[in-house]
């Protein structure tokens, strides 16, 4: 199991990666090795993840999330493949961690009476200085 949060742990058999060989300079190795991990893991059919987390998972991840509800990481920043594996799931753990995070829920507030004040003070004040600015008739 692979803990995510106090309360999350996903199963390392929900997670699938392959490798495929990564685009960008490279050297002799670039057309013989296949350093980049594509990282799968199914959001929609996860029994580790509530059905929230899921839902926001699938909002955070974007176009990165198939209609199938198949979530697809790819980690091509290093030479190594090991390196590049664990950049895959630390992006996955990233991933499930912020989508974990309950949003407030915003509550209407009412401006202040002082506030209201202040405004309509500095809207009569910016009034006269543009009304001064203009060509006056008595000069």
């Amino acid at each position: 199991m692979i803990s995510v949060t106090r309360h999350i742990a996903l199963s390392e058999d929900e997670i699938s990666e392959s490798f495929v060989r990564a685009s960008g300079p490279g050297g002799q190795n670039v057309n013989k090795v296949s350093t980049a991990v594509m990282l799968r893991f199914d959001v929609a059919n996860s029994p580790n993840l509530p059905d929230p987390v899921k839902y926001r998972l699938a909002r955070l991840a974007g176009s990165r999330i198939t209609k199938d509800g198949v979530l697809i990481l790819t980690a091509q920043e290093f030479a190594s493949q090991l390196r590049n594996r664990e950049a895959a799931m630390a992006m996955l753990l990233d991933l499930i961690r912020a989508a974990s995070i309950v949003p407030k829920t915003r509550r209407a507030t009412k401006p202040t009476y002082g506030s209201q004040l202040r405004r309509l003070d500095e809207k009569s004040h910016r009034k006269k200085i543009k009304r001064d600015r203009g060509s006056r008739s008595d000069e």
